[in-house]
């Protein structure tokens, strides 16, 4: 049997983290799955919990009141969910669901603070790979937008 440090151990997110500290962040660790159409948190819920995505797709959505929920972003396995766990109002900004079936390790966001709060280096490793999650993000979005709006923007 796998044990969470395993697990955890063996994910893109935490590699070359010190065993030490993916024992203590496995400490907040729990195993849970998604049924295919499953939502896993809604836009404005407290940011509980942060998903380590190990096997199936999530698409993170937003919601227009005209066209409905619109995909903003897709996770799957290797890839990581949530990280408003760690930014305060610790709100999540859109609705994170399952497209497949989806098996993840999630980790409770208040216990992941608290660990960050007591271990600095902790809280830096960690908020060094939050912000690079962020980034990609960030840039996925920019891509899509100009995808949307395509060069007829630029020229207004």
């Amino acid at each position: 049997m796998t044990t969470m440090e395993e697990l955890l151990g063996g994910h893109p997110f935490f590699a070359g983290l010190a065993a030490s500290a993916v024992q203590l962040i496995a400490g907040c660790a729990a195993n849970v799955h998604f049924a295919a159409g499953d939502y896993i948190f809604g836009a404005g819920e407290a940011a509980s919990r942060f998903y380590v995505i190990r096997q199936g797709r999530v698409a993170l959505e937003v919601h227009s009141p005209t066209r409905g929920p619109l995909v903003i972003d897709t996770m799957d396995a290797g890839e990581v969910l949530g990280w408003s766990w760690l930014v305060p109002p610790y709100r999540y900004f859109g609705d994170a669901r399952a497209v497949t079936p989806v098996s993840a390790t999630a980790l409770d966001g208040t216990c992941l603070r608290g660990k960050c709060e007591a271990d600095a280096e902790l809280g830096y490793q960690l908020m060094q790979r939050v912000t690079t999650v962020m980034y990609q993000r960030l840039e996925s979005a920019r891509v899509r937008l100009l995808d949307l709006y395509g060069p007829e923007a630029v020229r207004a």
